[in-house]
C-alpha cells in the first residue's frame, strides 16, 4: 500500500474539481440560507413577532426536501452517469439563485422562502451522487483521504457561507451584493463542475420510482439488508444530531453565558467547523489509508468526555458583558471551554469519516447512490430530532445549556454502544487497533499480496499470543484464524476470539469432535470467499525459532484448492506474549512500543503446496524480515 498524503488528491482531475465544486455548494446554500434569516431578523421586512415563525420556517423549508425527493435522487445518481448529473444539478442551482437574487432585490419573502425550498432540493440531489461518485474515482487506499478532504471541505465551506452571509448583510446596500454573491458562487460551482470526468452509472437499467413516499420506504428498507451498512448510517445521523444540538446553542450559549456579544457565536463556530475539519484529516494518518473501524469508537468516547467536561468548563466560567472576540480568546479562563469544544468536534471528525466510508465501500455498486440517499434521509430526521429533544430538554424541562450539553454527552455514550454491540466488528477493530498502535509499532511489507476478495488461506509462524491481532490489524479483510481452542478459551479473551468468529482446534487425540468441527469450519469460510489464517506450527515456539508445519494444510487444500499466502511475524519474541524466559503472560512487561514486522510472501497455487514447502517458504521470509 503506497504512503501518500491525502493533500495529493487535491492535485488530481479525478479529485479536484469535484472537491471544489461541492465545498462552492455547501458554501453558497449557506451564504443563501442565513443572508435569508439575517433579512428575517434584522431588516425589517417581517414584523418582529413573526420573526420567530420564519426563523424556524425558514429552517424546515430547507431540509423538507430531504426527506422527500432524496430516494428519488439516489435512484437517479444510481441511473444516470454522475459527471453529467453533478453539471445538471449545479445548472439547476445557476437558475434557483438567479430568480432568487430577485427575491432579495425586491423584498419579496414568499419568493425567497420558495427559492430556499429549491435549494433544499436541489441539495437533496446532489447529496447521493455526491458521495457515490468517490468510490469509481479514488482507488481503495484513497477513500478515507478522500472522504477526510470532503468533511474538511463541507464544514470549512458551512463556516464561509455563514461569515460571508454576515459580512455582506453589514454592507451598504447589502440585498445587493447578497444577490451577486449567490449569483457568483452558484456559476463558479457549475464552471468547476464541467472538468469533473465521468463516472459510469452504477445501474443504467434501474426504472425509478417517481412516488416520494413509497421509494422512501423501499430506500430504508434496502438499507436494512446490510446491518453494518445500516447500523452506520444510524451511527453517522447520530453525529449529525449532535453537531446540531451544538450548533443550535450555540446563539443562545454565547448571549446568557458568554457575554452576549455577536462576535463570540462566531469564535464557536469557528471552533466546531476547524476541530471537524482537523478531525477528518487525522483519520487518513490513524486509518494508513485504510477503512478502519478500529478509530470510530476513539472518536465516540473523546466526544462523550469533552461534552462532558464542556458542562463543568461552562458552569465555572464568570465572563463580563460584550466582550470582543479577540478579549475572549485572550483570556486563559476561557481557554478550557474552547479547547472542549474544539475536542468534542475534531473528535467526531474521526467517529465520523470512516463510516462515511464503510458505507461507500460495502454498499452493492448498483445501489451505493439509493444507499447514500437513505443515510441523507436518515441525516435530516435525527436534525430535526435534535430540534424536538433540544426544546424538549430547555423549555419543558428547563435544563440549562450546560446541563443540555452533559445530557447529550452522556446519550452518547449509550447509543454508540448499542451500535458496536450490535456489530461487534468495531469492538475488534478498536481492541486490534489500541494494541497496533502502542504496545506495538507495525510495519508491512507484501500485503498488496493478499486478493482483494475471494477464498484464501494464509500461514504464518507462531511467536506469540497477540500474533493474530497483528495480523488482522494489518490486513484490509477480516480473517478467519484457526486457533488452538486452548488459547480461544483463555479467560478475558474468550469473548474477543468469538467476536473475530475464531476457529477452535485441537489434536484429534485430545478431542476428535472438536478438530473435524474445525476443518468443517475452515471449509465453510473458504466456500463463502473469506480468508482463514493457520498457525501450521500447532503451538507457540518455544525457542524463537519456526518450528516443523503439520500437515493440517495439506488437508485443506485437498478438501479446498484455494491460494495459499505464506507469511512471517518477526520481533515478537521476547514479548510479555511469547514464552521467551518464562511461560507467556506470566512475566512483568518490559517492552512497549517495539517494532513488529509482518512481511507477506507471493501466493501459491494450491497443486504446489506442502506442509515442508511452505516451512521453508516461511523461514526465508523470516529471515528477510529480520534483515530489513
Amino acid at each position: 500500500m503506497s504512503q501518500h498524503s491525502q493533500f495529493a488528491l487535491l492535485g488530481k482531475r479525478r479529485f479536484l474539481p469535484y472537491f471544489v465544486t461541492q465545498a462552492l455548494g455547501a458554501f453558497n446554500d449557506n451564504l443563501y440560507k442565513n443572508a435569508l434569516l439575517l433579512l428575517i431578523a434584522f431588516s425589517g421586512i417581517i414584523a418582529e413577532e413573526d420573526s420567530a415563525l420564519y426563523t424556524n420556517l425558514a429552517a424546515g423549508l430547507f431540509i423538507l426536501p430531504f426527506f422527500l425527493f432524496s430516494p428519488i435522487a439516489g435512484q437517479i445518481a444510481d441511473k444516470m452517469e454522475k459527471s453529467r448529473l453533478i453539471r445538471s444539478v449545479k445548472l439547476l442551482e445557476v437558475a434557483i439563485m438567479l430568480i432568487a437574487a430577485v427575491g432579495v432585490i425586491t423584498n419579496n419573502m414568499t419568493l425567497m422562502m420558495t427559492l430556499l425550498f429549491l435549494m433544499g432540493l436541489q441539495s437533496a440531489l446532489f447529496g447521493p451522487v455526491k458521495f457515490a461518485l468517490l468510490p469509481q474515482q479514488l482507488h481503495k487506499d484513497e477513500l478515507v483521504g478522500g472522504n477526510a478532504l470532503v468533511e474538511m471541505g463541507t464544514f470549512l465551506a458551512i463556516l464561509g457561507g455563514t461569515i460571508t452571509a454576515g459580512l455582506l448583510f453589514d454592507l451598504t446596500a447589502a440585498k445587493y451584493w447578497i444577490a451577486a454573491g449567490v449569483i457568483f458562487f452558484a456559476v463558479l460551482g457549475y464552471f468547476s463542475s464541467r472538468f469533473i470526468p465521468t463516472a459510469e452509472a452504477g445501474d443504467p437499467q434501474l426504472t425509478i420510482n417517481w412516488n416520494p413516499f413509497t421509494e422512501l420506504v423501499n430506500t430504508l428498507r434496502n438499507a436494512r439488508q446490510q446491518r453494518a451498512v445500516y447500523l452506520s448510517i444510524m451511527a453517522i445521523s447520530w453525529f449529525w444530531f449532535l453537531g446540531a444540538s451544538y450548533l443550535t446553542q450555540f446563539p443562545n450559549l454565547a448571549r446568557d453565558h458568554l457575554g452576549g456579544n455577536p462576535q463570540i457565536v462566531t469564535l464557536l463556530l469557528t471552533l466546531f467547523s476547524v476541530g471537524v475539519a482537523a478531525g477528518s484529516l487525522l483519520c487518513e494518518k490513524l486509518s494508513g489509508h485504510k477503512v478502519e473501524l478500529g478509530i470510530v469508537p476513539i472518536g465516540s468516547l473523546g466526544m462523550s468526555i469533552f461534552g462532558v467536561d464542556l458542562y463543568f468548563a461552562i458552569s465555572s466560567l464568570n465572563i463580563s458583558s460584550d466582550l470582543s472576540a479577540l478579549a475572549f480568546v485572550q483570556n486563559a479562563d476561557h481557554w478550557r471551554m474552547m479547547a472542549d469544544i474544539a475536542l468534542i468536534s475534531l473528535f467526531g471528525g474521526l467517529y465520523v469519516v470512516p463510516l462515511q466510508a464503510l458505507i461507500q465501500q460495502r454498499s452493492d455498486e448498483k445501489m451505493r447512490a439509493q444507499t447514500i440517499a437513505a443515510n441523507n434521509v436518515m441525516n435530516a430526521l435525527f436534525m430535526v430530532g435534535s430540534a424536538a429533544f433540544g426544546i424538549i430538554s430547555l423549555v419543558v424541562m428547563k435544563l440549562s445549556i450546560a446541563e443540555y450539553f452533559c445530557v447529550i454527552a452522556i446519550m452518547n455514550i449509550v447509543v454508540v454502544g448499542y451500535v458496536y454491540s450490535q456489530v461487534p466488528e468495531f469492538t475488534l477493530r478498536f481492541v486490534i487497533w489500541m494494541l497496533s498502535h502502542t504496545m506495538y509499532r507495525v510495519s508491512h511489507k507484501g500485503i498488496q499480496n493478499i486478493p482483494e476478495e475471494g477464498p484464501v488461506v494464509l500461514v504464518c509462524n507462531h511467536v506469540s499470543y497477540v500474533d493474530a491481532l497483528l495480523i488482522a490489524g494489518a490486513c484490509p479483510r477480516p480473517i478467519r484464524f484457526v486457533m488452538d481452542r486452548s488459547i480461544s478459551e483463555m479467560p478475558g479473551l474468550k469473548w474477543f476470539f468469538r467476536l473475530a468468529k475464531t476457529i477452535p482446534i485441537c489434536s484429534p487425540k485430545a478431542n476428535t469432535e472438536v478438530y473435524e468441527t474445525a476443518f468443517r469450519r475452515i471449509k465453510e469460510e473458504l466456500a463463502d470467499g473469506q480468508v482463514v489464517c493457520i498457525f501450521p506450527e500447532g503451538k507457540l515456539t518455544q525457542s524463537g525459532n519456526i518450528e516443523t508445519f503439520r500437515a493440517g494444510i495439506e488437508r485443506i487444500i485437498a478438501e479446498t484448492p484455494v491460494p495459499v499466502i505464506p507469511m512471517a511475524l518477526d520481533g515478537l519474541w521476547g514479548s510479555f506474549f511469547s514464552h521467551k524466559d518464562g511461560l507467556a503472560l506470566t512475566k512483568t512487561p518490559r517492552r512497549f512500543w517495539s517494532r513488529v514486522g509482518l512481511t507477506v510472501g507471493q501466493p501459491k497455487a494450491a497443486e504446489s503446496v506442502t506442509a515442508a514447502i511452505l516451512e521453508q517458504d516461511v523461514k526465508h521470509l523470516f529471515h528477510a524480515g529480520q534483515n530489513l
